[in-house]
């Protein structure tokens, strides 16, 4: 880890050596981000609940998938910029290393404008929590880091099977926005307001449902089913064919030259 560590510190330094360019895309992350948090709340301006979940426990489902996706974003660059490693040749270099080939990747780049979402991510969570009725206990607690780890978790596995799919198609890009962009934004709703197709898929395929909607019926008080708390936990299952199917492709990859 000490290299990892070693490796952010050099790639922050490397992007502060251009501070107003870092500035200014770090100021243009947060008007991106508030625009998703004002598309929210305009929709409540209509609606004063979806299928009876209120403004502030959305904010609170939101907040805690946008804090996962932020984190991978900022610590695990390398993985979902992994195609790059490929196509510049770079990644048979990382096979020549006697390290980790997973820890590699992930010192290979990180992005710290992307931090900024990170940042506004945990004041929208503070926000949602101060409005809402919550009956704090020590599982409640819990619960609650166990959602925010678990959302860092299941982004980190959705990450890792993209880059396992770059072994095949090289770039497939729409592809992976699919499971990445395209699920964020989905999976920032109560998974429960979608039909029944959808709410299957994300508990059998992309187990969101884990993340930030059992465990928010348990911490909100809706279902008081202790085995909703621990729900997240389940996720770490997702992890694993994750981190096979990218060993799994590694051992068929074939260098791209360089």
């Amino acid at each position: 880890m000490k290299i990892y560590f070693e490796s952010l510190a050099m790639h922050l330094k490397g992007e502060l050596e251009y501070r107003v360019n870092f500035i200014l895309s770090f100021l243009s992350q947060i008007l991106v981000f508030f625009t998703y948090y004002f598309i929210i709340l305009a929709l409540f301006t209509k609606f004063d609940h979806i299928k009876g979940f209120t403004l502030y426990e959305v904010l609170l489902c939101f907040s805690i998938i946008q804090f996962g996706f932020s984190f991978n974003e900022v610590f695990a660059r390398g993985i979902d910029h992994f195609d790059n490693l490929i196509i510049r040749g770079e990644f048979d270099r990382l096979l020549l290393r006697p390290r980790n080939i997973i820890l590699q990747v992930l010192c290979s780049d990180s992005d710290f404008v992307k931090s900024s979402r990170l940042i506004q991510a945990i004041i929208v969570l503070i926000i949602a929590l101060c409005h809402l009725s919550i009956e704090w206990s020590l599982l409640r607690v819990l619960t609650l880091l166990l959602m925010l780890v678990s959302s860092c978790a299941i982004f980190f596995g959705i990450f890792l099977a993209a880059a396992a799919y770059c072994f095949f198609t090289v770039q497939g890009l729409e592809v992976r926005n699919v499971f990445t962009d395209g699920g964020k934004h989905m999976a920032q709703y109560p998974i429960g307001i979608f039909k029944k197709g959808f709410v299957w898929f994300f508990i059998f395929v992309i187990p969101y449902a884990f993340v930030n909607y059992y465990p928010l019926l348990y911490f909100i008080g809706k279902k008081e089913t202790i085995y909703y708390a621990f729900s997240p936990l389940l996720v770490g299952l997702f992890l694993i064919p994750c981190i096979l199917l990218f060993y799994w492709g590694m051992k068929r990859y074939t260098s791209v030259g360089s």
